[in-house]
Formats: structure tokens, C-alpha cells, sequence
């Protein structure tokens, strides 16, 4: 099970935290001071940080800022309610591997969190499958049953994160935010383009279609056979 150091002042959104990490499989301890935190995590082997932005003890900028300069790797999720794009930016920049805004679907908060710790798992192979389909992370090359695609470099990362996140349900700000790395804007509808032209190129005529829209949510990718599992 994978271990959560959950570092929050705020007693009720800890609990909210914990709990719904702990439906998810994982194992979360919590403290709600930046200095205890950054000493748990020296001390501790955890496997994800939760890490609000603004603490008592230590802030979390310096938190990160500190793990990052003691060549600590764990993966880190930003929490906070300073949701502008300059603070947004000073949390990645500082450490952190992604940053969630207050306040939070735990859903989602949960969604990241296994987006993370399976983005840490090592690797074995230099090529992610789905199906018959392949994405070469060496060449940058995806195929089709063995056919290569002509892909543009925005719809190879897209493709790479949703083959690298596969059966699992992928909202539009989680998209946007990794793909293009900006503030999601609901009012845009640059990932269903994007989406669209990645569906022309893989899923063509007489083909099984692997890239699902999840109607109000975002989209997955996923063979068949897993499909319908969970349905």
C-alpha cells in the first residue's frame, strides 16, 4: 500500500484528505506543521506529499524548496486556495509535481494523487501499449497495429499521458494542466480539438475506438475489454 504524508493546518480539509486517500487503497499520516512535515518527510519513506501552500512552522514553498534541495524525490501535490497563476507557478517551480486549488473535489484530489504515484513507478519498458496500440517513448513514434501515426508533438504528450494513465478517467484540468502546463480555462475547447484530431489518427475506420469521452468528466483511454469490465 502506498504511504501519504498529508501536511495541512486545517484539521477538517487533513480529515477529508485521509479519508478519501484510504477509500483509494493508500495509507496517509497527517501533521499539521511545515517544520514536523519536512522533518517527516527526511525521516519518513512515503511515497506521495499532500502539501498545503500556506502553513504555521514552515511554509510549504520552503517545504518542497527544502526536500527538492536535500534530494528528497517524492512526488509532491500542492494544495491551496491561492489559486492565481503567478502562485501556481512558484509552487512548481519550488518542487512541487502538480497543484490543486482549494476547494477541491476529493475525488479529483484522489485522482491525482494515483496519477502520481504511478507517474514514480520505474518504467520496465521503453514502449506503453494499449490494444494494438503502441507509443514508443524512445523514438516518439506511436503505432496502430503495427502501422506508424504521424503525430505533432502536442498530440504525442496527450497521447502519452492518457496511454501512461490508461483505463483511468482523465479530467479536462488534469489534461490541460499537464499537457500544455497552464491554468485550465473551462471556457476553452482546445482539448476536445486536440482530442478530435487524436481520434482521426488512431481510431480509424474498422478500428475498435480507444479513446472514450466520459460525458461531464473528461476522457480515457482504454481497450474494449476494459470498457466493459467497468461498465
Amino acid at each position: 500500500m502506498s504511504r501519504v504524508l498529508v501536511i495541512e493546518d486545517d484539521e477538517t480539509t487533513a480529515r477529508e484528505i485521509v479519508a478519501e486517500l484510504s477509500v483509494h487503497g493508500m495509507v496517509a499520516e497527517w501533521v499539521a506543521d511545515g517544520s514536523e512535515g519536512l522533518e517527516r518527510a527526511r525521516q519518513g519513506h512515503y511515497d506521495l506529499v499532500t502539501l498545503d501552500r500556506m502553513l504555521p512552522g514552515l511554509d510549504g514553498i520552503d517545504v518542497v524548496a527544502e526536500m527538492r534541495r536535500a534530494q528528497i524525490d517524492t512526488p509532491v501535490l500542492m494544495i491551496s486556495a491561492l489559486s492565481d497563476v503567478d502562485e501556481r507557478v512558484r509552487g512548481l517551480r519550488a518542487g512541487g509535481d502538480d497543484y490543486l486549488t482549494k476547494p477541491f473535489a476529493p475525488d479529483e484530489m484522489a485522482a491525482r494523487a494515483e496519477v502520481l504515484l504511478r507517474r514514480r513507478q520505474p518504467q520496465a519498458a521503453q514502449r506503453l501499449r494499449v490494444a494494438d496500440l503502441e507509443l514508443d517513448l524512445v523514438s516518439h513514434v506511436a503505432y496502430r497495429g503495427g502501422q506508424p501515426l504521424t503525430l505533432l508533438p502536442t498530440e504525442y504528450r496527450l497521447l502519452e499521458f492518457l496511454m501512461r494513465n490508461s483505463g483511468q478517467v482523465l479530467t479536462r484540468t488534469m489534461i490541460f494542466e499537464t499537457v500544455w502546463g497552464f491554468h485550465f480555462d473551462p471556457g476553452t475547447n482546445v482539448i476536445d480539438v486536440h482530442i478530435g484530431r487524436l481520434r482521426r489518427k488512431i481510431d480509424g475506420v474498422g478500428q475498435p475506438a480507444l479513446i472514450h469521452t466520459v460525458r461531464g468528466t473528461g476522457y480515457m483511454i482504454a481497450a474494449a475489454s476494459e470498457t466493459a469490465t467497468m461498465s
